[in-house]
């Protein structure tokens, strides 16, 4: 089968892995491939190494694939789908894998079907490099259960959630209140308690309200993936308070959310947790070694 992967970040690398190895043909493009970094290199040398051709736009990626899987950046939902509207082949299908709200995954859907597309919305339920393909996934439109068989045969974990566009992506987004929320308190939480030298005692106290946590390996996974992917997170939550607008409510929760996720992005980006791309980046054993980083960080910026 050929495949376009429009994003080749760690989902875009996953699923070319993957679907690669099966032997399908697989095409991809990825804004950040235009420029000319130190974090270019890798991502074309991935591409190389798994028989995926690389576009230099869109349109040109999608053009004769049967599916499209765009994995992109929250943001660049609705303008992606606008993009790879003028490449897709009649009939493709264009499989949105973006934690988008209900509202974006709706203007998507139009741009692709007025080009003849066939547009399912995709909810990701969880982190997907534990599941890669298997990643639980939930399907929305009207298109959902025609893409289904397809996307069983490629060795998805999918199932049909909704004919109704929108509520797929709503399950998604309510979800992630309470998960990205849960990272963003846990780092807010655990580094103010190291500041105060009272960690031991807070994890301890956790640890009785909620035992079935191990809140020493939780919080330093919760660091990891907030430090490595925070950027990305930050741009989810903020369509999670869209979808929270959407419902009439105020998304104060969210709104939190997205600015402690964008903090730690920021710090990231300033190189405060070491050089990213690199293989000890975000990838400390021990929140606390995080923790002391970003302390160090913003008492530098105080001082």
């Amino acid at each position: 089968m050929r495949i376009a992967l429009i994003g080749y970040g760690e989902v875009g690398r996953i699923l070319a892995e993957d679907l690669g190895a099966a032997g399908h043909r697989l095409q991809a493009h990825d804004l950040k491939l235009a420029g000319a970094g130190a974090s270019v290199a890798p991502l074309r040398a991935h591409a190389a190494a798994h028989g995926v051709v690389l576009a230099d736009t869109q349109a040109e990626a999608v053009r004769g694939a049967e599916l499209v899987v765009s994995a992109v950046t929250a943001s660049q939902a609705v303008a992606v789908a606008e993009a790879c509207a003028a490449g897709l082949a009649p009939g493709a299908f264009f499989l949105d894998f973006n934690s988008a709200s209900p509202g974006a995954k709706i203007q998507a859907a139009q741009w692709v079907n007025a080009a003849g597309g066939r547009y399912v919305e995709g909810a990701v339920m969880t982190s997907v490099p534990p599941y890669r393909l298997k990643v639980p996934l939930l399907l929305g439109g009207p298109d959902a259960a025609a893409l289904k068989p397809l996307l069983d045969t490629l060795g998805f974990a999918a199932r049909v959630h909704s004919e109704q566009l929108g509520v797929a992506s709503a399950t998604k987004m309510c979800r992630s209140v309470m998960i990205k929320g849960l990272e963003a308190m846990v780092i807010e939480s655990f580094t103010a308690a190291r500041h105060h030298g009272v960690e031991d005692a807070v994890i301890a106290s956790l640890q009785e309200t909620f035992p079935g946590i191990d809140w020493e390996k939780q919080a330093s996974y919760f660091f990891q993936r907030v430090i490595e992917h925070g950027r990305r997170r930050s741009e989810e939550v903020r369509e999670v308070a869209v979808t929270v607008r959407e419902a009439g409510l105020v998304p104060h929760s969210a709104a939190g959310t997205a600015e402690r996720q964008a903090h730690i992005a920021d710090l990231a980006d300033a190189g405060v947790f070491g050089t990213r791309g690199e293989p000890g980046f975000a990838r400390s054993a021990d929140w606390r070694v995080e923790a002391d980083r970003i302390l160090a960080a913003v008492n530098k910026d105080k001082a």
